[in-house]
């Protein structure tokens, strides 16, 4: 079942189109990668699933419904752009967040609580955010966007300003929130944490949906056909790439110069290459 359904969604600002005749499926309970260079009509998308944004054309299902306001708050949205009240108190903070989506204050205390011991954060309930550090008032603001158990989360960025650690964390607790069966929505740059976490992605740029689909499906679709053979030599360890078509020719030549074969195994691109092919292509 998918629990977003977006179809043939367009929206313009004056003569900018931001979003052209864009058609994704998000299925229930995956990491879903939204990908895309500045500019290309990412946080629009977002923005309109939201309900902040209404769309020129299209239109947004949940569920298989049109998408609705009472819908979006079963949607914990986590925006690139940051925002706390810096003069009140931690606690307070993320009591207020929690009970504007629905929470009565003993559910929020006791399920806040949990997650300020999570993070290591429980010292500074009654410390103001302005004494936070920029990765503690990370760590906070992911708490308030996921406290509620959203069935789906829109997470922009949420490893920005994060230490190698605290983004390991971040990664394990996105992974933990899947596997209880809530959906994710990543719009990220960071193309390790794509192939390491999403099971499907899109890529928008221009306006335009690029590609879609399984991120193990895409990169061997664009992969060129080659296959690494890595062998020993005397004693030395050694790596070749050659085309699928020369492999066999290539193998019965190392066979016959009497070398230790020790594997070959197809070439697959990185996200990242991919990233920037696709984007680069369009750009010509």
């Amino acid at each position: 079942m998918n629990i977003i359904e977006i179809k043939n969604v367009s929206k313009s600002f004056g003569e900018k189109v931001a979003l052209d005749n864009v058609s994704l499926e998000i299925p229930e309970g995956s990491i879903f990668g939204l990908l895309g260079p500045n500019g290309a009509g990412k946080s629009t998308l977002i923005r309109i699933i939201n309900r902040i944004t209404i769309a020129s054309g299209g239109q947004v299902f949940f569920k298989g419904h049109p998408i609705t306001q009472e819908d979006v708050s079963a949607i914990g949205y986590l925006p690139e752009e940051r925002g706390l009240y810096r003069k009140m108190k931690v606690g307070d903070q993320a009591m207020y967040l929690a009970q504007l989506k629905g929470m009565s204050a003993q559910d929020a205390a006791t399920e806040l609580k949990k997650w300020f011991v999570r993070f290591e954060i429980q010292d500074w309930w009654n410390k103001k955010v302005e004494e936070l550090s920029k990765g503690m008032a990370q760590k906070l603001q992911f708490i308030t966007t996921v406290v509620h158990k959203p069935a789906l989360m829109i997470l922009d960025e949420p490893f920005s300003g994060f230490d190698p650690v605290n983004a390991e964390l971040i990664r394990k607790e996105i992974l933990r929130l899947r596997d209880e069966g809530a959906t994710v929505i990543l719009s990220t740059h960071n193309m390790e944490s794509v192939e390491e976490l999403c099971d499907q992605i899109a890529l928008i740029n221009k306006a335009k949906l690029v590609v879609t689909g399984g991120t193990d499906e895409i990169r061997h679709r664009y992969g060129e056909d080659n296959v690494e053979i890595e062998f020993t030599e005397g004693v030395e360890r050694r790596q070749e790439v050659v085309s699928r078509e020369k492999v066999n020719d290539r193998l019965q030549e190392l066979i016959a110069a009497g070398v230790k074969l020790n594997s070959f195994k197809e070439v697959v691109p990185r996200m990242n290459d991919i990233f920037i092919k696709l984007v680069t292509e369009e750009e010509a």
